[in-house]
């Protein structure tokens, strides 16, 4: 700087132009600016923002002195005697300013003959717009000062925060005079003028992932109020002066680490965008961390914007806490909001009046939050207070408990199982909210339920029902951020926390199913099929009664409002409602039910096969989607991802031959096969069991095992058959099957899509290829064959697609394959 100040001297000497000395002054501060990142490196929060501001006065000071050189030459007169005073306002004025943010600057003057102070002021305004710093200016007489105060309550916020930069100390001493008039005018209309800003700004800017760290809960404004009513009523220089029955020095030590940390980040905030920036995005994070010496990992990243939300929560309680003690005497409880006061001595008997009066809506009187944190209460809760905390559920308005515990930083002591999430932000483009505050939210729409279908669901519940789906509702994320799936955690420490508030086993059971599967309603029905009975099957398997549906379906609702935003539409519900509906229906299908839910088992453990993982999340989606069972119930994981690896690798067809014990041929194609004209011309063998399983891409697997082993040397017979198979020319082999009617069985309502036939009969030469054949001539598409011979009896089961082949024809498929010969028999 001094190299500067010289400069400038001595371009005032060679009487260069007010231009060519802002162009010097512009230099200098570019290159000041570029520093700023190496020096926030190693300052402080407020340190840094002090310092910053004292540089900002430095420059201003030297405008001040070229206008004067400018206007006087070497004739000056005393500073004191030019009726002018340069003073800063806002978080200039508070020595807060950051970066990027406006220099709120007021010039001060009193209109004196001889002077030329308005021409004087239009130069100081010109040379510094010259140097290119972002200003934010007001020019007033002294004594328009409380004059303007009264239009404008920003305008008296600015005024009573300001400081003296430069000028003229008598004007000075006439402005703070004025100051002292706008601080005791209408002190109670200015509480409550702030007080409805500060309500105003909460609701436009809550505390989510990606806070207003100026105007949002817990942000600068918050502590800036407790500032302005401190200055308004004490005169106060900084919050720390309050009196000690306003600002204890127990509270005042952690609301200071919190302020000075987010100074640090508003700090990063505005270095990492090169501009005036509050809201911390989510993409603005790893810079942000980076600057501030985190981790550049997720857990870095994580473990930063914990802290952010940590220290906002920090500012709002004890600004709420300190706001109360300096406006009670002002201010009259609004009649829409119902608060309750401290009653009780202990952290169990509080509790206790928490849970008596939820059975209204309430806030925590601040009064009462000061009270809670320093309740006596043990190191962990213990029996007495584990009962205590288990009637939490069964009030109508958990969330007012829950939201108070939350307020006063008490939630995790209280509800162990939350310990890990509390202020845990997700990075997951999905959800706006750190999970604690989430699953409040939960709780909230799960007590303020909109739709009427989902309400009357609700009501219907017992109150030990209601009760377990609240304690659901507020835990169903409670396994986040762990390196285990969240699902399954959160399910885990459900359990062991139910079974401490002493709540029934079946219960119990009943939430670690409603918490192991909390995402899957939305899933299903945002992104699958909600026609396709594969989809309802799968999803009603895990919720095989209409209790657990009900649950899952209020679940759902609670868990989507809380994410916020939209995420909840009527497009959504509509879809949501649409799987609960088919579900309902599918849930007298316990057969096809009982089969769908051991699909989901063998899904689940395929999912966490190392083999499966290998493979592209493309194919592990069609692996997923095969709408045939019979893979998925008869073959372990490993043997249904070698089939599907094959399949995978097929284009026409392949085929494999064991001979071991018996001879087996495993086929999978994607053109057509005369399946018939294989097995006749192989009748000579008994098929003792057969499969037929759909896969994908219009593949298909084919595994039939023979009652015999038979002799390498026909091994080469059976392959050209097989090749032969593919040989449109080739013929099928006619047989007259041994079939009666009463050994068919056919269902067409087994499904929407799906028609069963069971066939149960004699065995005899060329069954199956018959049955085949038909099947081929009719262009009927077997989904799953399961093909059984026992004793020389066939038990037989083919599950085929619907169509006008099909279920139309039932009468005539019958026919076909009985015959009059079978009939005599």
């Amino acid at each position: 700087m001094e190299r500067v100040k010289r400069e400038i001297e001595a371009l005032l000497y060679e009487d260069a132009s007010d231009f060519e000395i802002a162009t010097v002054l512009k230099k200098e501060i570019k290159a000041y600016f570029g520093t700023l990142e190496e020096t926030f490196a190693t300052t402080g929060g407020k340190d840094f923002l002090v310092k910053h501001t004292k540089r900002i006065d430095t420059y201003l000071k030297i405008i001040y002195q070229v206008a004067l050189r400018s206007m006087f030459g070497v004739y000056i007169p005393m500073k004191n005697s030019i009726p002018i005073g340069l003073v800063a306002l806002g978080s200039y004025g508070r020595e807060q300013l950051c970066v990027y943010s406006d220099i709120d600057l007021m010039i001060v003057y009193k209109e004196i003959p001889g002077y030329n102070t308005k021409e004087l002021i239009e130069k100081i305004l010109y040379i510094l717009w010259d140097t290119g710093l972002k200003l934010g200016h007001r020019v007033h007489t002294t004594d328009e000062l409380v004059e303007i105060s009264k239009t404008d309550i920003t305008i008296k916020t600015a005024l009573i925060e300001s400081r003296f930069i430069e000028g003229s100390h008598f004007i000075w001493t006439e402005t703070q005079n004025a100051i002292n008039l706008i601080r005791h005018d209408n002190i109670k209309g200015f509480i409550e003028a702030k007080l409805e800003e500060q309500a105003a700004k909460h609701k436009r800017f809550p505390l989510t992932m990606e806070p207003n760290l100026k105007e949002g809960v817990g942000g600068f404004r918050d502590a800036n109020l407790v500032f302005w009513i401190g200055k308004v009523r004490y005169n106060i220089n900084a919050i720390k002066d309050l009196p000690e029955s306003v600002v204890e020095e127990s509270e005042y030590r952690p609301f200071r680490i919190a302020l000075e940390f987010l100074f640090r980040v508003r700090s990063a905030l505005h270095l990492a965008t090169q501009k005036k920036e509050d809201k911390l995005r989510l993409d603005l994070i790893p810079a942000i961390a980076r600057l501030l010496g985190y981790e550049e990992s997720k857990q870095g990243h994580l473990k930063f914007a914990k802290k952010v939300t940590e220290s906002l929560k920090v500012i709002r309680l004890y600004s709420t806490i300190w706001l109360e003690r300096l406006t009670y005497e002002y201010m009259e409880l609004p009649s829409q909001k119902r608060y309750i006061y401290t009653k009780g001595k202990d952290f169990n008997s509080m509790l206790k009046h928490l849970c008596k009066e939820a059975k209204e809506p309430y806030r925590a009187h601040p009064t009462f939050l000061r009270a809670l944190i320093d309740a006596k209460r043990p190191e962990r809760p213990n029996n007495a207070l584990y009962k205590t905390i288990a009637t939490i559920f069964y009030q109508p308005h958990t969330y007012s408990i829950l939201s108070t515990l939350s307020y006063v930083r008490l939630l995790k002591y209280t509800i162990p199982p939350i310990k890990k999430v509390v202020d845990l932000p997700q990075f997951d483009g999905y959800h706006q909210y750190a999970v604690d505050i989430h699953s409040l939210r939960c709780v909230y729409h799960l007590e303020h339920i909109e739709d009427e279908m989902i309400k009357g669901l609700y009501d219907a519940l017992s109150k030990d029902e209601k009760a377990m789906l609240k304690l659901v509702t507020f835990l169903h994320d409670a396994g986040k951020g762990r390196k285990r799936d969240h699902h399954f955690v959160g399910a885990s420490l459900f359990k062991i926390f139910a079974q401490k508030l002493g709540m029934d086993p079946a219960l119990i059971e009943q939430g670690e199913r409603l918490i192991q599967y909390h995402t899957l309603m939305s899933n299903v029905a945002q992104r699958e099929d909600l026609y396709n009975e594969k989809v309802i099957f799968g999803f009603a398997s895990h919720f095989p009664t209409q209790k657990l549906l009900d649950m899952i379906y209020i679940l759902t609702y609670a868990d989507m409002n809380g994410v916020g935003g939209e995420v909840y539409n009527s497009f959504s519900a509509k879809l949501i409602r649409t799987l609960y509906k088919h579900s309902l229906e599918a849930l007298d299908r316990t057969d096809i039910l009982d089969e769908a839910a051991k699909r989901a088992k063998k899904e689940a453990a395929l999912k966490r096969h190392p083999e499966f993982k290998k493979l592209k999340r493309s194919q592990q989606q069609k692996i997923l989607q095969m709408p045939s069972n019979l893979l998925f119930l008869r073959y372990r994981p490993e043997r249904i991802i070698k089939i599907c690896q094959k399949a995978f690798e097929t284009k026409d067809f392949t085929y494999h031959i064991s001979n071991r014990e018996y001879l087996t041929i495993e086929i999978i194609r994607a053109n057509s096969i005369n399946l018939s004209y294989l097995l006749g011309k192989l009748s000579n063998l008994e098929v003792v069991n057969m499969d037929i399983s759909k896969l994908f891409n219009e593949l298909k697997y084919f595994k039939i095992d023979f009652a015999v082993k038979v002799d390498e040397n026909e091994i080469p017979r059976i392959e050209q058959i097989i090749t032969d198979a593919f040989d449109p020319n080739k013929k099928s082999i006619e047989t007259i099957p041994l079939i009666t009617k009463e050994d068919i069985d056919i269902d067409c309502e087994h499904s929407k899509t799906y028609a069963i036939m069971h066939l149960r009969s004699k065995n005899h030469k060329g069954l199956l290829a018959s049955v085949i054949d038909l099947f081929d001539q009719m262009g009927l598409d077997i989904v799953t064959a399961k093909v059984h011979t026992l004793k020389n009896r066939v038990r037989d089961m083919f599950l085929i697609e619907k169509n006008g082949n099909f279920c139309h024809n039932t009468e005539l498929i019958i026919e076909k394959l009985t015959t009059d010969k079978a009939k005599e028999e």
